[in-house]
């Protein structure tokens, strides 16, 4: 209850800055209004096309997190019972992880088109967080946790299920978590320079064409709803290793 109030006071205090700051730029073209951008805002809700909008948007994003996590979890387990593999892997997930958003969306556009840009950006910039967090969890296990159970049940599989992955999912949700926030901004921009049809990108490059400011702030204020959406739903998630513990009793 404490926590939620000081979350509250906190966006209190952001709104109020941002009230005084509008009053003494003056200026829609600068800085919006609240009440021009809150009236924005419900507007989106509104129009049937920008609900189809937001539904594209978070369809890219879960199809590209789906593959980012698949991938990332699998390589990552791979990697962390083979070094040589995981030494294999390290200049990939390097370069993913240095490469400027910018340059690898365009030469993606280049090479892809604008259609499945979005989808394999936001893959390429998710798997090398969602694997080297897999990776990492696997790694720093207590060797003499993995000994006692060896000499339990030696199977993979049941010391997969038992052992490994109660032991790791509190890193596979942080994963998460980070991977939902930098999902949403990697893909918007991507969205933005590929021009995407029914796309949050698209309606904000439009609402800046068009000097509609207060758009601009509308979707931005979705873009973090949705974020803090997201996190919502994955901290109030039962945690794996919870199911895990009941699944082994």
């Amino acid at each position: 209850m404490k926590k939620t109030g000081i979350t509250i006071l906190s966006i209190f205090f952001l709104f109020l800055v941002w009230i005084i700051f509008g009053a003494i730029v003056n200026n829609d073209l600068l800085l919006p209004k609240p009440g021009a951008v809150l009236i924005a805002f419900g507007n989106i809700f509104i129009e049937a096309d920008s609900l189809s909008v937001i539904l594209f948007t978070i369809l890219r994003l879960l199809v590209g997190l789906l593959f980012a996590s698949l991938f990332g979890f699998l390589l990552g387990i791979i990697a962390g019972f083979k070094k040589g593999f995981a030494v294999f892997l390290n200049p990939v997930v390097t370069v993913l992880r240095t490469i400027p958003v910018i340059s690898i969306t365009v030469i993606l556009l280049i090479m892809f088109g604008f259609s499945l840009t979005p989808y394999i950006i936001t893959f390429l910039m998710l798997f090398p967080l969602i694997y080297q967090s897999t990776y990492g969890a696997i790694t720093s296990i207590d060797k003499e946790l993995i000994d006692v159970y060896k000499l339990e049940d030696n199977n993979f599989f049941t010391g997969l299920r038992h052992c490994y992955l109660p032991l790791i999912s509190k890193n596979i949700r942080t994963a998460l978590l980070q991977s939902l926030g930098l999902g949403i901004k990697v893909l918007v921009m991507a969205e933005y320079l590929s021009q995407t049809k029914n796309s949050i990108g698209a309606e904000l490059y439009l609402a800046k064409v068009n000097l509609q400011y207060d758009e601009v702030f509308a979707w931005t204020l979705l873009l973090i709803a949705l974020a803090l959406t997201f996190e919502l739903l994955i901290n109030h998630y039962k945690p794996i290793s919870e199911k895990f513990k009941k699944a082994s009793k």
